[in-house]
């Protein structure tokens, strides 16, 4: 090897560093917020609803509800429907998380959060808000919606983190995942258990009433805690049967 590849390899391992050590930091941040209050429910959805929109409409009277049982609302932080649910919470006087993402444009943190915190990377911030929930709502949204939604379903179908109730608000909106869900079965890309990871509804006293049997957890409590070390006993149980 040349010298000045050498010393090329160099320059890029310290870079390597540097990126490694600003994820860590970034992420240790989201954590410690999450640490700082029980699990709540976490309600993705898009930014770029205005609150007049009917499903923003849903997401205001959600957060209402959850607030008045007592439950953590968390979000993006954004506008939307971030927004429209944390404004429902804060009304009640709730507690309203939100874990906002630095963007080129359209992410700004909304008026109605308690706490909040700026992540520049967004697999830090998508741990944390796995991290922060014992329950997920899903209302329309775009890429960024998708992509959390897919994340989630494939860590729980793959019994990578808990299962956790999981919440899809619009039955026009997501029938046509539906659909695509319904195709992955047919051609044996997921199994029947897999379909039943996610519920589809227009009710959204289902997400109160899934929140409320799981109860408030402790601040010092977390689902996430001990759960690889309970699934992979699990997992050497079922082998030696």
């Amino acid at each position: 090897m040349l010298k000045e590849e050498e010393e090329l390899l160099k320059k890029l391992s310290i870079a390597d560093l540097e990126r490694a050590d600003a994820y860590a930091k970034d992420l240790g941040r989201g954590l410690q917020l999450v640490r700082s209050f029980p699990q709540g429910v976490t309600i993705f959805g898009s930014a770029r609803l205005s609150q007049d929109n009917i499903y923003c409409k849903v997401a205001y009277k959600l957060g209402q509800l959850l607030a008045k049982n007592g439950h953590t609302v968390v979000t993006g932080g954004g506008p939307g429907i971030m927004e429209a649910a944390s404004h429902g919470a804060y009304e009640i006087g709730g507690r309203t998380i939100g874990l906002n993402i630095v963007l080129m444009h359209e992410q700004f943190p909304n008026p109605y959060l308690t706490d909040c915190m700026n992540f520049e990377y967004f697999f830090a911030r998508k741990v944390s808000l796995a991290m922060a929930s014992k329950v997920f709502v899903f209302f329309p949204g775009g890429f960024g919606t998708m992509d959390e939604i897919s994340e989630i379903l494939c860590l729980m179908q793959e019994g990578k983190m808990p299962k956790m109730p999981v919440f899809l608000i619009g039955k026009n909106y997501w029938r046509s995942f539906d659909r695509i869900i319904g195709k992955m079965l047919h051609l044996g890309l997921i199994n029947v258990d897999d379909t039943r990871i996610f519920t589809i509804t227009n009710d959204i006293t289902e997400v109160v009433k899934a929140a409320n049997k799981i109860g408030h957890p402790k601040v010092s409590e977390n689902f996430y805690d001990g759960f690889r070390e309970a699934a992979e006993l699990a997992h050497e149980s079922s082998l030696k049967r």
